[in-house]
């Protein structure tokens, strides 16, 4: 573990900085030793989820210091929460290049103080580097879900209807505005969809109610086709979905009124970290009652079905007039195309 030039030593850091995230965690005994101890709760099993945010690719070069520990941290936690699992603990990898000082990281910590209290989660461990690239965070973090009760990706059945928590495309949209703009649409719109492209809301008070009604659930961060794609490819199936069912937020709607050719980015854009999932046919009375009780909106866009004879698992996005869009891509991938912001 080293730390950046121009800042104290690591172990200065971790004491000041990062230790005081751990209280409240018996497990990560003050940051004093090297390993943390982690023990589920009786019946419970833990679920491990790990993510990476890189500067240039995965945040804008000059993204404050607080708005990268959110999004880090927030992202995992939406992970979790689309296994049904509760937040417990999380491990940091920080590689910070030599321009970071001590008052970012004061603000990073800062934000992640915030957000545990908000999530209820504690740091329980990591590590400290320094690098000649671009800020590079790892999260870790572990959950727990009922054992044998976590909601995979790949146990979707055929007739299940899909569903997806709160508002799509608002992320994708705040990031066309930061590269080209918001010319026509009014400042407090602009501002909704750059607030929901910085900040993510994942859904964990709501993941783990999903368990024993989703059959198969993901979150949405390549986008919407592309993890659907994903969750139908691995169930051995094929979605179906309206487009027109998609739930848009006022901003987002006076987005496309000003652009139709949005539609494209809404549909594949990414960065959502909503729910998507996916119940039996006769569960819409408890997914509207879920709903109600949770006050997060969920709502049917479609369903999932055998593929015809011959055919591979896919996604079809269906227009107003019942046909087949075709999309130039349809979502983010690291290591190709994706949709264009």
């Amino acid at each position: 573990m080293t730390s950046p030039p121009g800042l104290r030593s690591e172990f200065e850091l971790i004491a000041r900085y990062f230790a005081p995230l751990t209280r409240g965690f018996p497990g990560a005994c003050d940051l004093r030793d090297d390993a943390a101890v982690i023990s589920p709760a009786s019946g419970c099993e833990l679920v491990v989820k790990s993510d990476v945010i890189v500067g240039g690719v995965d945040f804008l070069p000059d993204a404050s210091a607080g708005s990268i520990a959110r999004k880090a941290l927030r992202v995992n936690l939406s992970d979790l929460a689309a296994k049904g699992a509760v937040p417990r603990a999380y491990l940091l990898d920080l590689m910070l290049p030599a321009s970071i000082g001590e008052t970012w990281l004061a603000a990073f910590a800062a934000a992640l103080a915030s957000d545990q209290a908000e999530y209820g989660v504690h740091l329980a461990g990591g590590d400290m580097s320094a690098t000649p690239g671009p800020v590079a965070i790892a999260v870790t973090v572990f959950g727990e879900t009922p054992l044998g009760r976590i909601i995979r990706r790949f146990d979707a059945r055929a007739g299940d209807g899909v569903y997806v928590t709160g508002t799509i495309g608002d992320a994708a949209l705040g990031l066309g505005v930061l590269r080209d703009g918001a010319a026509g649409l009014a400042d407090d719109a602009a501002a909704f969809l750059l607030d929901r492209y910085h900040l993510p809301r994942p859904r964990v008070g709501l993941g783990p109610r999903l368990v024993g009604l989703a059959t198969a659930a993901i979150d949405i961060s390549d986008g919407l086709v592309a993890d659907l794609r994903h969750l139908c490819e691995v169930s051995g199936l094929s979605g179906t979905i309206a487009a027109a069912a998609v739930p848009l937020s006022e901003a987002a709607r006076a987005a496309l009124a000003l652009d139709a050719r949005r539609r494209a980015t809404v549909l594949g854009g990414g960065d959502d970290y909503e729910i998507l999932f996916t119940a039996p046919p006769d569960s819409a009375a408890r997914v509207a009652a879920l709903a109600r009780a949770s006050g997060v909106a969920i709502t049917a866009i479609g369903h999932v079905s055998a593929p015809a004879a011959g055919e591979r698992p896919g996604v079809r996005v269906l227009d107003e007039s019942g046909q087949s869009l075709q999309l130039a891509a349809e979502g983010w991938t690291h290591f190709g195309a994706h949709a264009p912001g």
